[in-house]
């Protein structure tokens, strides 16, 4: 039985004896671990130890799958497994069964967040999972996977999306407490635990008292003369359109009522556009929903906003107040109605979201009070309204005013 220091040398040099189904060569270094030749001429490495007084023998891999240091390497943790009182062999059978992240992300998308979540969370959840991270981290075994691998995903696709990067993270993050709680990994440290991720802007943006006449004039314009079409002149077939001063469209009164009502109510948009007639309780004021982002909901209707209710055509044997172009169904978006709004009432990179930040920072600067307008706005906790914090300033004004005027009045100069 030949024995010497493992090495890419020996190893190199390890031929199978004749007559024998296998030849092998153990380490003078690490007791206990060898490398096997055949008569075929592969090679692989073994590690062989004694657990409650019998001698037991696990394979480790390959040569050429493994260098000589790896397999080492390896050896000294599986010996070190059954110095301890484990099973190195049901050990390494337990880390094969343990699947790789493509499957558990599967399984997640699956079993949690397609019952648990709304069907754009899961779209947005599936984009990232099989566009950023699966080609990244599919392959490993979700117990391999460790902080430097998170680092990576992260930087990978921060190259070109910070802001996708740091979904990503958060998605993996989510993976890994489902899978934790599933008994699928034993380790409950997060490997994103401490990660840094890519700084964010909010993107918040209020209109002014002047863009919001702006806006107001261009629905006048879009629901009575019609707004201009955005034509490209240098186009070849630009010479055979209509007339400039004809070039004009009147906007779908639904579209144009949809905007109305999302600048005064501060809703999401999927929630007008899927809004209902028989919820809607006008004695009240109120505009139930039965689902929405954060579950079911009212929504507080001003005057304003029931008179623009008020003049929504009712078509029969439709239930949406929004009405769309196929029977029965709602108005599915405003991309292009918001589009030509506007750009006729220039407000370029205004977001229809905007509205519902106008309408926050408008209730703010009111001083309505942080806890009113996050019931307005059926937020779910207070944080998520804390971003209109700073535009609560009517409070801080008369609080620096009175304590001014108390300075001002102590300074001013004394009666002889």
């Amino acid at each position: 039985m030949p024995i010497g220091r493992i090495s890419k040398k020996s190893v190199d040099a390890l031929v199978c004896l004749q007559d024998k189904d296998r030849t092998i060569l153990w380490d003078t270094d690490l007791a206990g671990f060898g490398v096997a030749a055949f008569p075929s001429g592969a090679k692989s490495y073994l590690v062989q130890y004694r657990q409650r007084g019998i001698s037991r023998r696990a394979q480790l891999g390959k040569h050429g799958r493994l260098t000589p240091e790896e397999a080492r390497s390896e050896a000294k943790k599986l010996l070190g497994l059954a110095e301890s009182g484990m099973d190195p062999i049901a050990a390494k059978k337990a880390a094969r069964d343990v699947p790789v992240l493509k499957e558990v992300a599967g399984s997640f998308l699956r079993l949690h967040v397609a019952t648990k979540r709304k069907a754009r969370t899961y779209d947005e959840y599936a984009r990232l999972v099989n566009q950023r991270i699966v080609p990244i981290l599919g392959g490993m075994r979700i117990s391999e996977i460790k902080k430097a691998d998170i680092a990576r995903l992260h930087a990978s696709i921060s190259q070109d999306a910070p802001i996708s990067a740091n979904r990503a993270v958060a998605i993996f993050s989510a993976i890994w407490t489902w899978a934790s709680r599933s008994d699928i990994v034993s380790s409950t440290e997060n490997p994103v635990r401490g990660l840094e991720r890519n700084s964010e802007q909010a993107k918040e943006r209020y209109l002014t008292t002047e863009e919001l006449a702006r806006l107001g004039d261009a629905l006048r314009i879009a629901e009575t003369v019609g707004v201009s079409w955005d034509v490209n002149e240098s186009h070849p077939n630009a010479k055979h359109l209509a007339k400039v001063e004809a070039r004009r469209t009147i906007a779908d009164p639904f579209a144009v009522a949809a905007i109305r009502l999302l600048i005064l109510t501060g809703a999401r948009l999927n929630e007008i556009l899927k809004a209902e007639w028989n919820r809607l309780d006008l004695e009240r004021g109120i505009l139930f929903l039965a689902d929405s982002k954060t579950g079911r909901k009212p929504i507080y209707l001003s005057t304003a906003a029931q008179d623009i209710i008020a003049r929504i055509p009712r078509i029969e044997g439709n239930p949406y107040l929004i009405a769309g172009t196929k029977a029965g169904q709602p108005r599915t978006d405003l991309k292009k109605p918001w589009a030509a709004v506007k750009r006729t009432a220039k407000l370029d990179g205004v977001r229809l979201h905007d509205l519902r930040h106008t309408f926050a920072s408008l209730g703010a600067g009111a001083a309505l009070g942080l806890p009113i307008i996050g019931k307005l706005l059926g937020h779910s906790q207070p944080s998520t309204t804390a971003r209109y914090a700073h535009l609560d300033a009517d409070p801080l004004k008369k609080a620096v005013d009175q304590i001014g005027d108390t300075i001002t009045k102590a300074m001013r100069p004394q009666a002889v």
